[in-house]
């Protein structure tokens, strides 16, 4: 098996100076992720560097080391490490002849770049490679770039911003031959005033393109005229995808499906195809077309993408489902979505909460931040989705949330809690067989640690 790297090769790529000769299978830049045959780039942050954490991860087994200082162990030795991840990802991003994928979005960009390498690596036998986690900003794109192997065949790559010019940069970087916004919606909204300002930078992605290049964009979106003018100035072929009888790619029917999900026809450009998407949603429905007019754009098997996305299951974060045991001897459905929330993610959860059977559903919902001025008339305009939803019980955790409770007085159930383990001590105690409880907030409220106490419980 060849080697991700040698350190002839990073010297080469980066402009440094190697110590001595060595391979590496891996690169991480946090000691706490190194993996045995890793490279470990020694990088500076605003409160910690690299440089201080090389034992560790030399004793995790780190085979070599990126720094820009003189070091024990080996190393190449660099002027700047950050700028010399980003040297070491374009190189990747030169050597490899694979298909490679960008997407963005305000929701729905990690679901849709997994859905995509599952269905790239299944029908490559292996070939795919994709960012992990969340792995979207200035430092994990060109990490993830590093990681590439040079023999893969489809590369798909998760980009994030929430500033002008942020995206501009990274799609550069990824030069992408295909790339996909999911959606546009309120987040970053602090940073923008308008969604109009956050559509322009979400169609920064497209400046990136190369090759014969695709531009993929949501038809149902009120912006899709802004994105398209924007991607019509790089891309050969614009495509869009949606519910909307003028989408390129398009539902033309959906029903409910045995056990959850959704069984879907759908016209793409050149075909048609029937299939089944595992994650419960209308919001994954719209996920799974951007998937279908990607694999489609480079020509990839639809059968088999139809395959991956009958078998993709929810992401911890992003959908995942766990069954626990509750003190009454019944058992409780616990949906996590406590990764993130802007508005449009929140509205689509909500709805889809509304269409479990539940004997009582539940929604732990947690601060949206980054919305500045308009931040009380976001969270007091989920009311309507909320109420739709028929909830049983609401838990609304932060002082942002305090709009939606008087929006909600008198007609749901509410309580109002400061933090996360406020809100766990409240649940934990009237958890009851039969329950469907949602948790879903912005990152930063920390609901992820209630799911992992939750999930403590004996898994039903």
């Amino acid at each position: 098996m060849n080697p991700l790297w040698t350190s002839q090769a990073i010297a080469l790529a980066t402009g440094g100076l190697a110590s001595a000769p060595f391979e590496v299978s891996g690169v991480a830049f946090d000691s706490r992720e190194v993996a045995p045959g890793d490279l470990f780039v020694a990088m500076k942050g605003e409160h910690a560097d690299g440089h201080d954490f090389v034992p560790r991860a030399l004793e995790a087994g780190a085979a070599g080391l990126l720094v820009d200082r003189p070091t024990r162990g080996p190393t190449v030795q660099v002027t700047d490490t950050g700028a010399a991840l980003e040297d070491l990802g374009r190189a990747a991003r030169a050597r490899t002849d694979a298909k490679i994928i960008g997407v963005t979005g305000s929701a729905g960009k990690t679901g849709t770049k997994e859905a995509l390498f599952q269905a790239f690596d299944r029908m490559s036998f292996g070939g795919a490679h994709r960012s992990l986690k969340s792995y979207n900003n200035h430092v994990g794109v060109p990490l993830s770039l590093a990681r590439m192997p040079a023999e893969t065949r489809y590369g798909v790559f998760e980009m994030g911003m929430n500033h002008e010019g942020e995206l501009r940069a990274l799609t550069r970087l990824v030069r992408p031959h295909v790339a996909i916004v999911t959606t546009i919606a309120p987040a970053h909204i602090e940073y923008f005033g308008t969604e109009e300002k956050i559509a322009d930078a979400k169609a920064e992605i497209f400046e990136g393109l190369t090759g014969e290049a695709v531009a993929i964009l949501p038809y149902d979106s009120p912006h899709v005229a802004r994105l398209y003018n924007v991607a019509t100035r790089h891309a050969r072929q614009v495509v869009s995808f949606g519910f909307g009888a003028g989408a390129d790619v398009r539902v033309i029917d959906d029903m409910p499906a045995a056990g959850g999900g959704s069984l879907v026809t759908a016209q793409l450009r050149e075909a048609r195809l029937s299939f089944t998407v595992a994650m419960p949603g209308r919001h994954w429905i719209s996920n799974a077309l951007a998937v279908l007019a990607a694999v489609e754009a480079v020509g990839g098997d639809l059968a088999q993408a139809g395959l991956a996305l009958a078998e993709m299951r929810g992401l911890p974060g992003r959908g995942a489902r766990r069954g626990v045991r509750t003190a009454d001897g019944g058992e409780a459905l616990i949906i996590d979505e406590a990764y993130n929330a802007n508005p449009a993610s929140m509205a689509v959860t909500l709805r889809q909460l509304g269409e479990e059977k539940a004997a009582r559903r539940v929604a732990v919902l947690g601060a949206m931040k980054e919305l500045g001025g308009q931040s009380a008339a976001l969270h007091a305009g989920l009311a309507d989705r909320v109420r739709e939803a028929g909830l049983g019980l609401a838990i609304l955790v932060g002082e942002e949330m305090a709009p939606l409770a008087e929006a909600l007085a008198g007609e749901v159930p509410v309580e109002r809690v400061a933090t996360a383990d406020q809100a766990l001590a409240l649940l934990a105690d009237r958890l009851a067989g039969g329950d469907v409880v949602l948790v879903k907030g912005s990152n930063s409220v920390g609901l992820s640690k209630l799911v992992e106490k939750l999930s403590t419980l004996e898994e039903a």
